[in-house]
């Protein structure tokens, strides 16, 4: 019974092995470092997924949002970042909102703080995970404008794909992306389950062309 609640109320596994110690029972979904040699699969499946989707950026993350691996596009795209922000464990949620992270140089910083602010809100809801509601809190913490429309970048995607993430190039002229994530449907690990790949897509043209005209590492 208690499985079948988590499942319908579609609980993470972490919680429903929670749920199980609460009801009197053992937990059933194991839990391994993804150091561990049992985890080669999901490593190697990473190292696949960043390096096969390059020369777009795409980042790993785990439950609380810190890195697990990047692609060299976005080590390229992170250039500029406040080292102190980059330091193991380098957390993503911060790199890109914070006022010395990706933030200086993100066009559209309302639109992007609302859409990932809300997804950690909706972490927060559903895990009650005290270390993600104090990430929550820092981040949503940092100065920013409040999200208004931007007709520009609505017509750039075509009402199709939202949000967009429009950030000034390094070398000069502004990157549009939109984004998807991927995580492992079949994982029945503890680790595996909660890993998630950020992946970035250009939104025109000329990100494209200036993504295709990065070095390859």
């Amino acid at each position: 019974m208690v499985l079948l609640l988590a499942e319908q109320l579609e609980v993470p596994f972490r919680e429903r092995n929670q749920m199980l110690l609460a009801a009197g029972h053992a937990p059933i979904f194991p839990e391994r470092s993804l150091d561990d040699p049992e985890m080669a699969p999901v490593r190697e499946a990473l190292d696949v997924i960043l390096s096969g989707h390059e020369p777009n950026p795409a980042v790993v993350v785990d439950r609380h949002w810190n890195l697990v691996a990047a692609n060299s596009a976005m080590m390229w795209l992170a250039e500029g970042v406040d080292p102190e922000l980059l330091k193991p464990p380098a957390n993503v949620m911060r790199i890109g909102l914070h006022p010395r992270g990706l933030a200086a140089r993100i066009v559209n910083l309302g639109e992007t703080r609302a859409y990932f602010l809300g997804r950690l809100e909706r972490q927060v809801a559903i895990s009650q995970d005290e270390d993600l509601a104090k990430l929550l809190d820092e981040v949503a913490g940092y100065p920013g404008p409040a999200y208004e429309h931007d007709p520009a970048g609505e017509v750039a995607a075509g009402h199709i794909l939202t949000p967009q993430l429009r950030m000034r190039n390094p070398n000069g002229g502004e990157l549009s992306f939109f984004f998807t994530v991927a995580t492992f449907g079949t994982a029945l690990e503890v680790t595996t389950s909660e890993l998630s790949v950020e992946l970035s897509f250009p939104a025109d043209a000329a990100t494209a062309e200036a993504l295709r005209k990065l070095p390859r590492r």
